[in-house]
């Protein structure tokens, strides 16, 4: 019996495999060109998958969060993560809707923050409010005006007194209390805001900052400089409102929406790095002759107080006064006291005949101390 033919060599045999495909496929030699496409593809795909892979293993180690080489979070996370993205996607569309509904002709909006001890009944909100509604044509601006709360207590009052309310809530941080001046609870509440007012001028609107304890007497929008990017209330002035010596006060400010502003508000808001401890006002008084300020050309004005006034330095002029604040002043129930002081004197200040006028004066502060800053 004649031995068995000695097998195939490998090349052969694979060579006359290509063949019999390349004669099904009906080309002679057709079927290596798809084969070699095809590992090429497999590799390009192992190459892109091995560094996703290492990728996806560090990010487990960090607790399931994908970052970005620069350490920046990608939107596709797992588990709780997952669940933040898509409530912080949930909140811009929200905010957006707020602000478009109470914006004016030209994107102006009028924003302030509140928190549940400033908005019981009797409290200042109330105060806030009322003074829109006995001032010379301010009670139009209430439908221009959004609460922005601090926590849940406040978003249900604000809902059942005011139309436009946005509930800026943070995880973890109970912003519900009376937070005393310069308190752990106060800088975070502060920073929040100036991170919240640089977030609303991305979305290109401008805005009248207030404190909820200001009272507002008149229209403050006639009142503020043609070429002024960044518009701030004063503690002191100086009379020059190019001067900056002059002592801002956050408490008010128009800013309009520019890339001027918004980069202006994304540096002092990471400038809380540098100046730990501080709160808004103080590093802003920092920043305000920075270079980098300087350079990036916003247009920086500072509000007389005898239009916008406080019981750091009272407006002088009842007859053209906007706004005045309950500054430099310590404790909630002194707040409220002076503030609806202020309120009595405005009401008599409308009663008198016009010759009259001008014999009316403040009769604040009565029980605020002028010894230490609260805003």
């Amino acid at each position: 019996m004649a031995a068995p033919p000695p097998p195939l060599p490998v090349a052969t045999r694979a060579a006359t495999a290509d063949q019999q495909q390349g004669t099904m496929g009906g080309g002679g030699g057709g079927g290596v060109e798809p084969r070699r496409r095809a590992a090429r593809s497999l590799l390009f795909l192992a190459a892109v998958a091995l560094p996703c892979l290492v990728l996806y293993h560090a990010a487990v180690a960090r607790g399931g969060v994908l970052v970005r080489p620069g350490g920046a979070a990608v939107p596709w996370r797992m588990g709780v993560d997952l669940g933040r993205f898509v409530q912080k996607k949930s909140e811009d569309a929200r905010l957006e809707r707020v602000l478009r509904a109470a914006a004016m002709a030209n994107d102006t909006v009028i924003l302030t923050t509140l928190n549940s001890a400033w908005s019981e009944p009797g409290s200042v909100l109330d105060v806030f409010l009322e003074s829109f509604r006995t001032g010379e044509s301010t009670r139009e601006l209430l439908d221009h005006l959004v609460i922005v709360s601090l926590d849940t207590t406040a978003h249900a009052r604000c809902r059942q007194v005011h139309c436009h309310c946005f509930a800026l809530l943070t995880d973890g941080v109970d912003f519900s209390g009376h937070k005393n001046f310069m308190s752990d609870g106060y800088l975070k509440m502060m920073w929040r805001r100036i991170d919240f007012l640089g977030q609303v001028l991305e979305k290109g609107f401008s805005f009248i900052f207030t404190d909820t304890d200001i009272v507002w007497f008149r229209n403050p929008l006639p009142h503020f400089y043609p070429d002024g990017d960044f518009q701030i209330a004063c503690d002191h002035f100086t009379g020059d409102p190019n001067d900056l010596s002059n002592a801002p006060n956050g408490g008010f400010a128009y800013v309009r929406s520019n890339t001027e502003t918004i980069e202006f508000y994304r540096f002092w808001y990471e400038a809380r790095e540098k100046h730990p401890g501080l709160h808004d006002q103080d590093v802003l008084n920092s920043i305000k002759r920075d270079s980098y300020v300087a350079e990036l050309g916003v247009k920086i004005k500072f509000l007389s107080t005898e239009l916008f006034g406080g019981l750091c330095e009272p407006s002088r002029n009842m007859s053209r006064v906007c706004t005045m604040h309950a500054n430099c002043c310590v404790g909630l129930g002194r707040k409220i006291s002076d503030l609806n002081a202020m309120l009595q004197d405005w009401r008599r200040f409308m009663a008198l005949p016009r010759e009259e006028k001008h014999s009316v004066s403040w009769t604040v502060p009565r029980n605020c101390s002028l010894q230490k800053l609260e805003r």
